[in-house]
């Protein structure tokens, strides 16, 4: 699936900016990265909050390889039925969008707290 493709799948749903990386492409919501592609395949952002939802759909995670180790991914594949229904994929891209921002937050860093200094 190509950039144009991608941005159509989304359309009704939020505009999305799409890069290309690793052989296939990023797809974002501003600067975060909420789902993958790669081999015509879908991939959204999941956690510990949503993988649940994603095994009860009978998704999968994203595997690569290095080496021969596989190694799964927290971007799981996006259920066929929300390919076909536009409330089925906003409620998919809410998720894997809200799981994304959890996972920006942690990484950012807290905040500088001045702490006195002995003297």
């Amino acid at each position: 699936m190509d950039a144009d493709g991608l941005r159509e799948v989304f359309a009704n749903v939020l505009p999305v900016r799409v890069r290309r990386m690793f052989g296939g492409h990023g797809i974002y919501d501003g600067e975060i990265m909420f789902a993958l592609e790669q081999d015509g395949e879908i991939y959204l952002k999941a956690d510990a909050e949503s993988e649940g939802r994603f095994t009860a759909a009978g998704s999968s995670p994203f595997v690569y390889s290095r080496g021969a180790k596989p190694f799964a991914m927290s971007y799981w594949r996006l259920p066929d039925a929300a390919l076909d229904d536009e409330d089925e994929l906003r409620e998919w891209t809410a998720l894997a969008l809200a799981a994304a921002r959890r996972a920006a937050s942690a990484l950012r860093p807290r905040g500088s707290r001045s702490r006195s200094r002995p003297r």
